[in-house]
Parts: C-alpha cells; structure tokens; sequence
C-alpha cells in the first residue's frame, strides 16, 4: 500500500511559491508510485517542477487531466523535439524521426502504415509462437532444478525474442538489442555516454539490415515496412530505422519490465494470486489490474510542450512550457477507482493510462497485453508452488534507470 506522506507537497508554479521541487521523484518503492502524487492530485493536480536537465516544467497527476493532455492536439510531441525546448535528461536529444515525436499529420501518415502489422487478427496469430516461447523457455528453466531466476529465464528473453522475431532480427543477435536496450535506460550523469553510444550502436545495426533487406526482400515487419519506404516515399529513411529502433526499446523493455513486476505483485498479493490459479480465467482482467497497478517509468511520461497558452488544473500553461502527463498518478487517482492503492484483479475493466490515450496510445499495447497473458498464466500452470527464492527486501533493483526493473527474481517452485 502507498504511505500517505506527512510533509508538505512541492511548491507549485505560482509567483513566488519558490524553486520547483526536483523530478522525478525518489524511488521509494518499486511497486508503488511516489507518494508525493497523492498530495498533488489532491492539492495541486498540476504542478511546476525542475528536471534532471535544469529545465522546468509542469506535471500533471488527475486521471481527467492526463487523458486531456494525451489528446489535446495543443500539447505538442513534435514541439518537444525542437531546439531549445525544455529536456528531462541534460545531453538527450528527443528523436525527432520517431513516430511518439510526431503530430498530424505526419502521426497519422506514419501511424497508417505501421497499424495493419498490430491488428488484432494479426497479434490473435502471435499466440502460438508466443506460447511455443514460453514454454520453451520454462522447460529450460525447468530442467535447471527446483529454482532459478525469472528475470533471466522468462521476463527478458520472452518480449526480445517476440518483437525481434517479429521485425526479422537473427535470435543470434537479439543478446545485442536487450544490451543496447538495457543501456539506453541508464539516466546517470556518468552513463549518458554510454546510453548515447548504445543507441547510435542499435541505429547503425538497424540501418544495416535496412540495406540488407533491399538486397535480399523478406516478408518480416521490416520488410514490409521498407517496401511502404522505397513504393512510394511514404516513410524515410530515418523514419523506418527509427520506428524500427523505438520498437524494439519499447517492446522489449516495458514489457519485460512489467512481466516480472507482475509476478512480484502476485507473490505479494497470495489471496489474489490464489484466486487466479482457481479461476485461470481472469487472466485477462488480472493483467489490466497489474498494468494498472504497477508504477511505469520513474518520470511516467513523455515531454509535450504546450504551443499556446492553456488553462488545465487550476494553473495557466504557457505556449512553450514543458507538460508530464504522469501515468503513475492518473493510474492512482481516486476519483477513478475505488481503494486505487488496493490491488484486485476482480474489478471490472476500466481505461488506464499505461498505454496511453488519443492518437499517442501505444501501436503496440495489443502485443504487450498477449504476452503477458501468456507469460504468467503459463507460468501459474506450470509452477503451481511458485514462490520466491529471497527475502523481498533482498531483491536487486536497477539503479539509475528510467524504468522501474528488477536485476533479477529468484524463485522456486
């Protein structure tokens, strides 16, 4: 459960209220979003703070709020990408090429093209593949006895096999694109370096195989996606490698991240875990409840920059400032839920704002949700003595890094 802070919340963006208070927030617990939240949706919903990079900028917590910001067309991606605008991190560009920096109508040129490969038909017919993943990979982690570590065995490789599967990329290589992945994440001032040499690295191992696939035409997603590239110009160059890139980040990451987190909630939680073990049914609202529940990125949201002065919370927003929508928040607010800090896969589906919202929401949350609805309901039936293999507060956490992840989740079974 979250604590209910007793100090004061940060100082707003008000005349002389003071310095913004620094974000993100500490991490004070993996599993739950920041307690500072839940003063500011109660006090100051929207909220000035002072980022990593020295900038300032609004964060915005209410659910009502977040979903506006994710929609209204005034809050802009691609104005985040221009010079001189506020940054999160100091020395990190956003990509400009990427299609979550776009806005009509370049979004909606991009978005076209990539959606036929994220149908629902077409992710329906992932399954068997996903499943033959999973099982291949918890026999292996089966035949290493009666313990090992789930990160290692299931949560990581399940999503980099899936989505580098599905753009073509050799599993001789995927080793690499989880090493690059993982590298981009660090936030620390003495690891940009590296994180800006990991990316250039995927970018060039991706523009690669852009040539590679001219050569030699596959029917893979990158294959489709060059022949939408060289029919008619409808997507550069930059584009495709950067669509390419954002995928593989996205889809690996996130979803690792949250696979594991899932079933760390659910050995918290064993009136919970056993009541999907007799109903494996629920699998499905269980995994709405866990993207619901579970805190994403430390700063649970991407920079938009307002391009005209805008009344959102009680506060006046400049054109040119610098908005958060802060998922972990909205995901909280109890105007939406009821007992919001009360972890329980039998409500009944509702919007989250994991995903997002508007033209923004994620191309690939489709694919996201079907493996881990595979994962863990294969796991469960699998091990159905499941438990951890360490104490909880013994569990190692990536430091200095976006997301919320665990290093490693020894279990038994």
């Amino acid at each position: 459960m979250t604590q209910t802070p007793t100090t004061p919340p940060p100082e707003s963006g008000a005349p002389g209220a003071g310095v913004p208070p620094p974000f993100p927030f500490p991490i004070r617990s993996a599993l739950d979003p920041s307690p500072e939240y839940a003063l500011l949706r109660a006090d100051r919903p929207v909220s000035r703070v002072t980022l990593p990079s020295g900038d300032t900028a609004w964060i915005v917590t209410r659910f009502e709020d977040v979903r506006t910001v994710f929609h209204d067309a005034r809050f802009s991606r691609q104005a985040a990408t221009r010079e001189g605008a506020p940054r999160l991190m100091p020395g990190v560009e956003a990509d400009p090429d990427s299609i979550v920096s776009k806005d009509p109508p370049d979004h909606t040129r991009l978005r076209k093209l990539v959606a036929p490969a994220f149908t629902a038909r077409r992710i329906a017919g992932m399954r068997e593949g996903i499943q033959r993943t999973t099982d291949e990979l918890l026999d292996a982690m089966e035949a290493g006895g009666r313990e090992g570590d789930l990160v290692s065995g299931l949560s990581a490789p399940l999503p980099i096999i899936t989505i580098c599967d599905l753009l073509g990329v050799p599993r001789s290589d995927q080793d690499r694109f989880r090493e690059w992945s993982d590298t981009m994440f660090r936030t620390s001032a003495d690891a940009l370096g590296e994180a800006i040499a990991a990316r250039e690295a995927l970018i060039g191992y991706l523009a690669a195989m852009v040539q590679g696939r001219r050569a030699a035409p596959t029917d893979d997603l990158l294959g489709v996606l060059i022949a939408a590239r060289d029919e008619d110009d409808r997507l550069t160059e930059r584009e495709l490698v950067s669509f390419a890139g954002g995928l593989i980040v996205a889809g690996y990451e996130t979803t690792a991240n949250r696979l594991a987190n899932s079933v760390l909630v659910l050995l918290r939680h064993p009136e919970q875990l056993r009541l999907l073990r007799g109903e494996p049914e629920r699998i499905g609202d269980a995994v709405e409840e866990l993207l619901r529940y579970i805190p994403g990125g430390a700063a649970g949201g991407l920079m938009r920059v307002a391009t005209e002065d805008v009344e959102l919370g009680g506060e006046l927003i400049r054109a040119g400032e610098g908005v958060i929508a802060v998922t972990n928040a909205a995901n909280r607010d109890p105007a939406q839920w009821d007992d919001p800090d009360r972890f329980d896969i039998t409500r009944k589906p509702q919007s989250h704002t994991t995903f997002g919202h508007g033209i923004h929401h994620c191309v690939g949350a489709q694919l996201a949700r079907l493996e881990l609805q595979v994962g863990i309901a294969t796991l469960l039936r699998r091990f159905p003595g499941l438990a951890l293999g360490a104490p909880e507060d013994r569990l190692p956490w990536k430091k200095n890094v976006v997301i919320h992840s665990l290093e490693a989740l020894p279990v038994t079974w």
